[in-house]
């Protein structure tokens, strides 16, 4: 089983390095994964749409028209992807890492999800769609280690 090639979408917190930490440990364990992601420069993905299809004068309209640029990478990799892990940090509320979490499961996607034990209460729902949840960029390269490899 080991032979297929994996694509894993890293979605979620862009302001530590736990793509990283995650990508070097799936280099280490030789995992024949190819790691996907969102733009992970807070300005760009904030101002894409302004940037690229004009100015607006409200920031909702900001908002709005920078996610959708945004989604048009967002929903074409996970749809791509044979697992999704979202990660949830400390830092910002991260609607958005939980709407990628939705639209992971209503894809069926298989998910990982990854977050301090602080806000297990917060986001049960979201856990429990998850089929493993994680607390260190480590355990979820453990978690694709198992599923590609079966080795513990």
């Amino acid at each position: 089983m080991a032979q297929q090639s994996w694509t894993v979408y890293l979605s979620g917190e862009i302001h530590s390095d736990w793509r990283d930490v995650i990508r070097d440990g799936c280099k280490d364990k030789d995992l024949p994964v190819e790691l996907l992601a969102p733009v992970t420069n807070h300005d760009a993905s904030d101002d894409c749409g302004v940037n690229i299809l004009g100015s607006e004068n409200s920031p909702f309209w900001k908002d709005h028209k920078g996610a959708q640029v945004n989604a048009i990478r967002t929903r074409t990799l996970i749809e791509k992807s044979d697992i999704v892990v979202v990660k949830f940090g400390d830092k910002f509320k991260q609607w958005n890492a939980a709407f990628d979490a939705g639209f992971a499961a209503a894809l069926g996607k298989p998910m990982i999800v990854l977050h301090a034990e602080e806000h297990t209460h917060a986001l049960k729902e979201v856990d429990a769609a998850a089929l493993a949840v994680a607390e260190t960029p480590d355990q979820v390269v453990r978690v694709l280690d198992y599923a590609i490899n079966g080795t513990l």
